[in-house]
């Protein structure tokens, strides 16, 4: 038997930009939400370091510090929190049921959460080389010159000579994005040919910020924590010929992998894992559940675009249940 059970209206599963704004509304509407931590408390944005493009925030903002406000905001609204790796989920009826351990090694289950409302904001994480100085600050460079989202960093490499590692369609947009702000951009890919649709392949090209250095990988991160980045370790699969080249920035576009592998074969998702909502809304194939940020969205992933999805799952939570309610208090009464 489970040492805790929980039930809740309305339970979150993340603490991101979707789940916590999430949490923000349906704390407003005196819903007594629970927010289910997960691996990685705050999502994508604790370890980003400023964050610029976030409304509110003229100077800008550290990444933690902005969850930290997202969180006390959440709180104060009635939000409980809790630190639970969950396992497993029964979406076969309502209310809903989650299945918590303590860390994702544990083989005991310690937790049974049920829920009436069930909003998934389990984010996406950035798929990552595996090389040595690409782990985030203080062990490598990952914040500190190393990105894997353009459009949330390219504006710190203004006038900087930097690289993007990859061979398809997200290479290509983050290579052709950061020569707006870049010197040069270099992108390097492993093969002699790119994955990507041709009218982006020739996008990038005929441009004359870019060049390409094919058949090639990137081994190690080179720089420090005072310095940033200040070169790439390359090896010429073909030449055999390994060197340093000078660079002041990395950005991995090597693609994004959906947190969502615990709904596989329950609810609808597309090919690479993101969940499929109902057009204009955050409503899932399963009635009560709801998908919001970047678990939903392989289009924006933004974290204010993620906040706004929250928003929406969290009306669209206090909806049904408003309701579901009404249809419970009219089936009372015919029994009456």
């Amino acid at each position: 038997m489970p040492e805790t059970k929980i039930e809740k209206k309305v339970v979150i599963l993340g603490s991101g930009p979707a789940g916590l704004t999430a949490a923000i509304y349906a704390g407003r509407a005196q819903l007594d939400p629970l927010v289910i931590d997960g691996p990685q408390p705050g999502g994508q944005l604790t370890i980003t370091t400023d964050v610029e493009n976030y409304p509110g925030f003229k100077g800008g903002i550290m990444g933690p510090v902005l969850m930290d406000e997202f969180r006390e905001q959440a709180i104060r609204f009635g939000t409980e929190i809790v630190n639970v790796w969950i396992d497993r989920v029964d979406l076969s009826k309502r209310p809903f049921t989650l299945y918590g351990k303590e860390s994702e090694d544990s083989g005991k289950i310690t937790t049974e959460i049920t829920a009436q409302t069930l909003i998934i904001a389990t984010g996406a994480s950035a798929k990552w080389l595996g090389i040595p100085g690409e782990a985030p600050v203080p062990e490598g460079l990952g914040g500190n010159g190393v990105s894997a989202c353009a459009t949330c960093d390219g504006f710190f490499f203004r006038e900087r000579s930097i690289v993007v590692v990859g061979g398809g369609d997200t290479a290509m947009e983050e290579a052709l994005f950061l020569t707006k702000f870049a010197s040069d951009v270099t992108l390097i890919h492993r093969r002699d040919e790119f994955r990507a649709s041709k009218i982006m392949q020739e996008r990038v090209l005929a441009h004359d910020k870019i060049k390409v250095l094919w058949n090639t990988e990137v081994k190690e991160i080179n720089g420090s924590k005072e310095t940033g980045v200040e070169s790439v370790t390359l090896h010429n699969d073909q030449t055999g010929e390994t060197y340093d080249f000078p660079t002041q920035g990395v950005f991995i576009a090597i693609g994004h992998k959906p947190n969502t592998d615990l709904f596989r074969g329950i609810l609808d998702m597309d090919e690479v894992g993101y969940l499929i909502t109902d057009a204009r809304t955050t409503k899932t194939n399963v009635d009560g559940v709801f998908a919001s940020g970047d678990a939903q969205d392989s289009y924006y992933r933004q974290a204010v675009t993620a906040a706004g999805t929250g928003c929406m799952a969290a009306i669209d939570a206090e909806r049904f249940l408003a309701e579901h309610s009404h249809e419970a208090e009219k089936s009372d009464k015919v029994k009456a």
